[in-house]
């Protein structure tokens, strides 16, 4: 019980800076009390700021309070004292293997709180009191604890190294003045470091000024990207509601023409109904006379015959054969052909107005530039037949007779069956590249790096697995492909590759000044990408990202 009183008393009258017990202690302001030099010590910290804060609560005085000793607070500590109470460090109050040590401590050693440049020693908070409390040691230089000390000992002279020496730029003593460093410009480290001071002042201030300007810039892309997106939500928002709308349209005008198809069907078909009838009327009657006809020709006395033969009435002509028009099976076939003609008339319409659409959408080449990535061909990839040129910018896979095939056909990161290579530089982020082709069947891609290298199997194939993307080209029939999914295009000589590694995106593109969308793929990539290029037979492929016209390919 005693042992944890004493405890509580300990923590209650010690110092939280020193955590030993208060030593001419001082109430500060806001009520805390320090022993007198650790509070000093700290506000001396603080004094460039000219603003001084309670370590504890933070409270913060201006001006620096004058300090005066709390008489009745040291009389009550002095009391404890003869009672035998003394702080006893906190384990974390001991240097550990990371922590400056006590040089004076024995025993175990407490943490260094400071560290004297004239003494070349460090101290923890009891032995450093000499130091604030004797005239002797006023004018040594105290700073952070350190395990550098040594560092500023001359290893040739054992002395302090307090000149500084311009012409060799390094840290001396005042022996080394006298010799090796005789005649050079030098000067007191501490004036060398206020200048060098004032230059990483000034540095901070650029670096400031650079990381300002900076974050304005991102809070405006960041307001940008916001635009966007609302621009392109409200865009998309009003297109679905404007063919909302015309599909609707459609739908009423096929229901009405549905509706008056069906109504004149049923007018037709009422007519035809009604002259079916009476023409099967007359029909009956027609049979009805021929039978008592057939039963007149067979009476066979000759006297009734012609007694009854007078009495049959005259047949009469019929009113309905000589109007009927029969139109075989095309009774509605203007209205199909109208419809028809209404079809390729709205084809030609939504055409005209995709394209204006998409010059709406389409983004002019300046705006891809800005993602410019230079891609070169790696030609430890390249396929034996391939020859690289221009700074690996160009393949071919015609060799030129002056070349001399330099690959070393072991490479295990070779293809080895198809003429394929891929870009020395792994892609993220966002990429943008162009390419050229003169002749040939060719395949523009990009591909993961761990695609298959060796065979003729579709693992190896750009296009033809699921670790590839490819745009092949040939004659003027051109083809996407990916994981041996074939999906047709239409593109120039010229086309433009980008990447958002990030965002899932691969477009390729019809270059020119506004350029043309070919084809869009949205997916989730897992790798970096390469870009490839497969050249089934003779031609040349060149890779070029200025504003210029593209690489002289032959």
């Amino acid at each position: 019980m005693a042992q944890r009183q004493n405890q509580t008393a300990s923590a209650k009258y010690s110092c939280s800076i020193c955590l030993d017990l208060l030593k001419d202690p001082v109430t500060i302001p806001c009520g805390h009390s320090y022993c007198m030099n650790c509070i000093k010590s700290h506000w001396d910290g603080e004094d460039q700021r000219k603003i001084h804060s309670c370590p504890k609560c933070r409270k913060e005085f201006i001006p620096r309070p004058v300090l005066e000793k709390n008489i009745m607070l040291a009389d009550l500590v002095e009391d404890l004292k003869k009672t035998g109470l003394q702080a006893a460090p906190a384990d974390h109050c001991y240097a550990g293997p990371k922590d400056v040590a006590c040089d004076v401590c024995t025993g175990r050693k407490m943490k260094a709180v400071k560290s004297c440049l004239v003494c070349m020693a460090s101290y923890c908070q009891n032995h450093l009191q000499p130091h604030y409390e004797s005239p002797t040691f006023k004018k040594h230089n105290l700073v952070e604890a350190s395990t550098k000390l040594l560092q500023n000992i001359c290893s040739r002279h054992d002395e302090v190294m307090k000149i500084f020496c311009r012409t060799d730029q390094q840290c001396i003593c005042y022996l080394c003045t006298m010799d090796e460093h005789k005649g050079h410009e030098t000067v007191p480290a501490a004036a060398e470091r206020a200048e060098k001071q004032k230059e990483l002042q000034e540095s901070r201030q650029q670096i400031h000024q650079r990381i300002q300007d900076q974050e304005k810039d991102v809070k405006l892309l960041q307001q940008e990207v916001e635009a966007i997106n609302v621009s392109a939500d409200k865009a998309v928002e009003d297109s679905e509601k404007i063919f909302t709308d015309l599909i609707r349209l459609l739908q009423k005008r096929s229901s009405d023409v549905k509706q008056q198809i069906r109504s004149q069907q049923e007018t037709e078909v009422s007519r035809v109904k009604d002259v079916q009838e009476k023409l099967e009327q007359e029909i009956t009657e027609l049979k009805r006379k021929d039978a008592e006809l057939e039963q007149l020709s067979h009476t066979e006395d000759h006297n009734q015959f012609l007694l009854n033969y007078p009495s049959l009435p005259a047949l009469s002509e019929s009113t309905h054969s000589s109007s009927i028009n029969i139109r075989p099976l095309r009774h509605f076939e203007d209205v199909a052909a109208a419809v028809s003609e209404l079809r390729d008339i709205m084809q030609d319409v939504l055409r005209d107005s995709w394209r204006n659409i998409e010059l709406k959408v389409t983004k002019s080449r300046d705006e891809f530039l800005k993602y410019s990535q230079k891609v070169t061909l790696d030609p430890n990839t390249a396929h034996r037949k391939l020859f690289l040129s221009d700074g690996n910018r160009k393949v071919t896979s015609k060799l030129p007779s002056s070349s001399v095939l330099r690959y070393h056909f072991s490479d295990p990161d070779r293809f080895t069956d198809y003429n394929q290579v891929l870009s020395r530089e792994s892609l993220t982020g966002h990429c943008y590249w162009e390419v050229e082709r003169r002749g040939g069947r060719v395949a523009v891609a990009v591909s993961y790096k761990n695609i298959s290298r060796e065979g003729r199997s579709d693992k190896c194939a750009f296009g033809f697995n699921n670790k590839s993307w490819s745009l092949y080209c040939n004659r003027n029939i051109y083809t996407f492909h990916h994981n041996n999914i074939e999906t047709p295009v239409s593109v120039s000589s010229r086309l433009g590759v980008y990447l958002d590694h990030k965002a899932g995106i691969l477009s390729f593109y019809s270059v020119s000044e506004t350029m043309t969308l070919l084809h869009r793929v949205q997916t989730r990539f897992t790798q970096p990408l390469h870009a490839g290029i497969w050249l089934f037979n003779q031609g040349t492929i060149g890779l070029n990202m200025n504003r210029n016209p593209f690489c002289n390919l032959p």
